[in-house]
């Protein structure tokens, strides 16, 4: 009989090849399958499109704009001994203020702003006086460059949003974006504060941010769980029209054993196992994607042009080329192709069809909204 060292060893193998038998535990090969059980319900061959690729988040050097910076000369530094904004000048100028990285420099220019209306009101020189008043002025109209650089500018954003690391999990459990709502939330909140010259708001949260970015990638297995399910459905609803078009499903209207076969399969794959994978993407979509449309439109004034296409593909909500556009009409195309078909045959299977409608008028009204 064998050890439990052995079982130990032999069970997360056979755990793992159960797992690739099921179609349906993990995204490509389950859309995949539901256009191929389609097409073999409605006795037809399957058409598998090629699938549309996302465009990686612009590179770093593309998307960090330049700061401006003060030339204080050091007769003006000495004259502000015995102020915070010394100290603060001081440490911009050693050698790790030198190479600050972008969250650390917009703690700086904040620091530098508060600490400068600090010591204004010391200075008994009228021209140091309004040269640094003139410098406060500078550092605010930059504020919005170096809060730009500090959330779409840090290199951890790039984990987030890699599409190295597949699709968005199939019955996941627990909400697989949570912690990362939580922080686009709080992201958002402080740079829209930010913007509004309101200095006083925290900025200690925002290294963890940065941390839980760089260990996730939760962003970009959206945008190909959108772009996958796009492309399927469109498939399937192809198939579908091509049927509703074509040969009647039923003659009639009345019900045979292929239209039950099709409504068969229309419930336990569509309803059971295909429309909760699309909730799953919408819900991450809400929690996640369209926060991250928003930390982008609070700073479009200073999104550089290189960004732009990638923001309007990608984040954007109802850009004409948004593929989030595009997975509405993808899912609203989808499930009227259903409604017609089943519609031939009048069926009308009382409350299970009442899951149909829903999902219909969700999709509607999401679309009508856009």
């Amino acid at each position: 009989m064998p050890g439990t060292g052995f079982c130990r060893i032999i069970t997360p193998i056979l755990a793992l090849l159960l797992a690739g038998c099921n179609p349906f535990s993990d995204a490509r090969p389950m859309m995949d399958e539901y256009v191929e059980r389609v097409a073999r319900v409605l006795e037809t061959d399957p058409q598998l499109s090629e699938l549309e690729s996302a465009s990686q988040l612009p590179r770093r050097r593309n998307r960090v704009l330049t700061m401006p910076e003060l030339d204080m000369g050091m007769l003006d530094f000495l004259s502000l001994y015995g102020c915070e904004l010394q100290y603060v000048v001081g440490e911009k100028n050693s050698v790790m203020g030198r190479v600050m990285q972008p969250l650390n420099r917009l703690r700086y220019e904040v620091r530098f702003i508060e600490a400068a209306r600090d010591c204004l009101p010391d200075i008994e020189d009228e021209e140091f006086s309004e040269e640094l008043t003139e410098a406060i002025d500078s550092k605010l109209e930059s504020l919005p460059i170096a809060i730009w650089n500090a959330t779409w500018g840090v290199e951890e954003i790039e984990k987030l949003f890699t599409l190295a690391k597949g699709y968005y999990p199939v019955s996941a459990e627990g909400n697989p974006v949570s912690d990362l709502a939580l922080d686009i939330d709080s992201l958002n909140a402080a740079v829209a504060r930010l913007r509004a010259e309101d200095l006083a708001v925290s900025l200690d949260f925002a290294g963890d941010v940065h941390q839980r970015w760089q260990a996730e990638y939760r962003a970009g297995q959206l945008i190909n769980s959108a772009l996958l399910l796009t492309a399927r459905l469109r498939d399937g609803t192809r198939l579908l029209k091509q049927r509703t078009e074509g040969q009647p499903l039923c003659l009639n209207g009345k019900p045979n054993n292929q239209s039950d076969i099709v409504r068969n399969m229309f419930f336990s794959v569509y309803i059971e196992k295909i429309q909760p994978y699309m909730s799953a993407v919408r819900q991450g979509r809400t929690a996640l994607i369209e926060p991250f449309e928003r930390l982008a439109e609070l700073q479009a004034d200073t999104m550089p042009e290189s960004f732009t296409g990638w923001y309007e593909r990608h984040l954007s909500q109802d850009a004409r080329n948004s593929l989030w556009r595009e997975l509405d009409v993808a899912m609203m195309d989808h499930t009227r192709a259903w409604q017609e078909l089943l519609g031939q045959c009048g069926l009308r299977p009382g409350a299970k069809i009442q899951v149909l409608k829903s999902v219909f008028q969700f999709v509607t009204g999401l679309f009508t909204l856009r």
